[in-house]
């Protein structure tokens, strides 16, 4: 009997050996693939952030032009970052580029008056917002050495207005920075409190949301600003007028100095005017007779508007005389001679000052001539 009961108690023993041997394989096998998923997932994320990196530094390499050394090159934007030995402008497409400041640096005025001599300023003049063209030469760490640097005084002033304005901003956002920094400091020393420190947070946050949208409202109006500066050298016709002239004559008759002191007096109401005068004749005799002639008729009418109506000469184009060119009318008929015998006067007023969107200028002469068919302002030549 106990010999029975000691085969038995080993049998069972086997028993639970077999079966226990599947279990143990099968439970070895489960933790072996799920170390192996896990460490394909950990190499899959690492691969992921690593081509996130990547595509990051190659966006922000992608917004900053490099200048060839030597080469010479030729800039327009407006400066966004102002050291004590460079700029950093932004061109139209987003791209930076450095200029470096050097002794030999000019910053001149890009005047559009003919009549007066260009205004000189110091390094200390380019400010941020600033819109500026930079002529220079690369060097050998990409920038561009300058050797001169333009804008415009209206320019300028605008970029005084934006400094003043918004340096007070920044000002305002590096102080609420600094709050919402010690905020969070005190929220991690002082966890019992954190209803409290989270509504401190979320109105420092308020705050620097606010001084954002000041910012972008700031920002808005210096590109609106700009934009109308940027249109105060295009010009559109807002009144003409034609005198005509009898055979081999530059003497202005009654009817012409009627309509003459009529534009005059027209021109004296508008902003920022200048007046367009362009000579003609017909084509009896020679070329350069007639161009002679088509002169004397362009300074007659510049004279008496000059003496008779003070224009200033700075608000009068160089008058042209263009002889018989562009005739109005067939010069081989009487009528058509008498209307070609005549002086076109414009009043040109800047579109940056009356608002208009439109950008084409006097002097492009394919807009100029499409103009004269409706307003008869002759093309520049």
């Amino acid at each position: 009997m106990r010999s029975t009961r000691t085969i038995n108690l080993l049998l069972a023993l086997m028993t639970g050996v077999i079966l226990m041997v599947p279990a143990v394989a099968q439970e070895e096998n489960r933790s072996t693939t799920q170390t192996t998923g896990q460490s394909r997932d950990r190499v899959t994320t690492q691969s992921a952030q690593g081509q996130d990196q990547q595509n990051q530094t190659m966006n922000n390499e992608a917004r900053t032009t490099r200048v060839a050394s030597g080469q010479k090159q030729k800039f327009s934007g407006i400066i966004v970052k102002r050291n004590p030995d460079n700029i950093i402008i932004r061109d139209q497409s987003g791209a930076d580029v450095t200029v470096n400041l050097t002794n030999s640096t000019k910053v001149t005025e890009r005047k559009s008056n003919p009549f007066r001599r260009a205004k000189n300023y110091d390094t200390t003049a380019l400010l941020r917002g600033l819109q500026v063209e930079v002529e220079g030469r690369g060097d050998n760490s990409g920038a561009l050495n300058a050797d001169k640097i333009k804008f415009t005084n209206d320019e300028y002033q605008v970029a005084r207005s934006i400094e003043s304005r918004v340096t007070p901003v920044e000002g305002r956002v590096t102080e609420a920075e600094g709050r919402l920094t010690a905020a969070e400091q005190n929220a991690q020393r002082l966890s019992g409190q954190i209803e409290e420190l989270g509504q401190v947070t979320n109105t420092l946050k308020d705050n620097i949301k606010s001084v954002q949208n000041t910012a972008e409202a700031a920002m808005a109006g210096v590109n609106s600003t700009n934009e109308r500066i940027s249109m105060l050298d295009d010009y559109e016709a807002q009144q003409n007028t034609t005198v005509n002239f009898k055979v081999n004559s530059a003497v202005l008759s009654p009817e012409a100095k009627a309509a003459l002191d009529q534009i005059a007096t027209q021109a004296q109401t508008q902003k920022g005017f200048i007046i367009q005068v362009a000579g003609y004749a017909s084509a009896d005799g020679s070329e350069d007779r007639n161009r002679a002639l088509s002169q004397r008729r362009a300074d007659a009418v510049v004279r008496y508007l000059v003496e008779n109506h003070n224009i200033p000469l700075r608000r009068i184009i160089t008058p042209f005389g263009y002889g018989e060119s562009h005739p109005v009318a067939d010069n081989t008929t009487r009528e058509g001679r008498q209307q070609n015998r005549r002086v076109e006067v414009a009043i040109l007023v800047s579109k940056g000052l009356t608002g208009t969107t439109a950008t084409n200028r006097p002097a492009d002469t394919t807009n100029t001539q499409s103009t004269q068919r409706t307003s008869n302002v002759p093309p520049q030549q």
